[in-house]
């Protein structure tokens, strides 16, 4: 059976050099069959190509969920948008990348650098048909996508980064996707692949773009569940329902809070080791119990991991944000297997309110633990997760 596929997206652009706004633009859009990703880039830099790019990718992505073709498509581009009288040039180009949850693609392209294609680990070549829409000679491919495969649109500030610097001619196609198809393995998330990118063509320009550079990948990625259990049950003849269930569940767990722990130390007859390096002094440290894939301490911890999580999501891409999941406390490992292992995030909440949870001095709701759960559900579901929550 032909399983439900997932597509891992991110996108970063780096502005032309003194520019304060970009000319290339993505608009990634979420649709009952799958996803839609647009790239458009303006011509020019600033103010005029940005404009022209945001009205080129808009009108491309909101057409294409309402299902119109692409012959119509483009033509009310054409017909929209303006040719720059002096050089008689299209407005603006574009790339749209529609992935299926069955993993059909259709691809269009117009005077974009061709997308790269990683298959099985390897550059695959794209088989093409061009034709003319409106005027426009328009490139179209249609195949079929795997997990693991990646595909990466870039505008062509990315094939030009260099140019008269680092690089007589610029970095070139064959180049760049050489280096994509290098560093395929040791990227494991589209986020991580794109920033890789995206510092590298910042590398060749010497941090002074000669043109707007944009990188979007797109990976697809398997279902990946993960599931917490954290707070004990109100009832204690709950317990043994609520740790089957957690631990009967398929993906990855994870136990948050001290109670928790041994609850479910008690109910699987496993012992509770804690780990005694204190990575950060201010979070506490980690512990093992078999069976479970992470065990940490409770409200301390699951505050942290929400921040981190929170500064991650405003930019997946920044070197920054990316070193933060990769610390090796409680709260980044929280952070990281949530961002980046997990489609499906399952929450197995126990109801008892924790007196040490409780400042008699703060009029607070009935739980600290409860509403950072709460807080947690609300930020996985704009990460775009899926989350379902159960309570005891």
């Amino acid at each position: 059976m032909n399983r439900q596929k997932y597509v891992d997206v991110s996108y970063k652009s780096l502005n032309k050099f003194t520019e304060e706004l970009c000319g290339d633009r993505v608009e990634v859009v979420n649709t009952e069959d799958g996803i839609i990703i647009v790239l458009s880039d303006g011509l020019g830099s600033g103010v005029k190509a940005n404009i022209l790019s945001t009205l080129t990718s808009k009108i491309i992505s909101t057409m294409m969920k309402e299902g119109a073709d692409i012959e119509d498509t483009v033509d009310t581009i054409v017909k929209t948008l303006p040719v720059c009288s002096i050089r008689n040039l299209a407005y603006s180009t574009f790339s749209i990348l529609q992935i299926s949850h069955w993993g059909e693609v259709y691809l269009v392209e117009f005077d974009n650098p061709s997308c790269i294609f990683i298959q099985n680990g390897q550059l695959s070549e794209i088989e093409y048909s061009e034709r003319e829409i409106a005027g426009k000679s328009i490139k179209e491919a249609r195949f079929k996508v795997n997990e693991s495969d990646e595909l990466i649109l870039i505008s062509d500030g990315v094939v030009y980064a260099g140019v008269g610097a680092l690089l007589n001619l610029g970095w070139n196609w064959d180049n760049v996707a050489n280096f994509v198809v290098e560093k395929y393995k040791q990227e494991k998330t589209s986020a991580r692949m794109t920033s890789l990118l995206s510092e590298a063509c910042a590398d060749l320009y010497m941090n002074e773009p000669g043109d707007d550079t944009t990188v979007v990948t797109a990976k697809i990625i398997p279902k990946k569940v993960v599931n917490i259990f954290s707070g004990p049950p109100e009832k204690v003849e709950d317990d043994e329902k609520a740790v089957f269930d957690f631990i009967g569940n398929e993906g990855l767990k994870i136990v948050c809070g001290g109670s928790t722990a041994n609850i479910t130390s008690r109910i699987l007859k496993e012992k509770i080791i804690t780990e005694l390096n204190y990575i950060n002094p201010s979070i506490p440290p980690i512990a093992t119990i078999k069976g479970v894939d992470l065990v940490t301490e409770g409200v301390l911890t699951l505050r942290k991991a929400l921040e981190i999580i929170k500064k991650y999501l405003d930019d997946p891409t920044e070197k920054i944000n990316i070193n933060l999941i990769d610390e090796t406390h409680g709260a980044s490992l929280m952070a990281k297997i949530l961002m980046e292992e997990c489609t499906h995030l399952h929450l197995f909440i126990g109801k008892k309110i924790n007196p040490a949870h409780q400042n008699p001095n703060l009029p607070v709701d009935l739980s600290i633990k409860l509403r950072l759960l709460e807080d947690l559900y609300i930020l996985m579901e704009k990460a775009g997760k899926v989350v379902e929550r159960k309570y005891y």
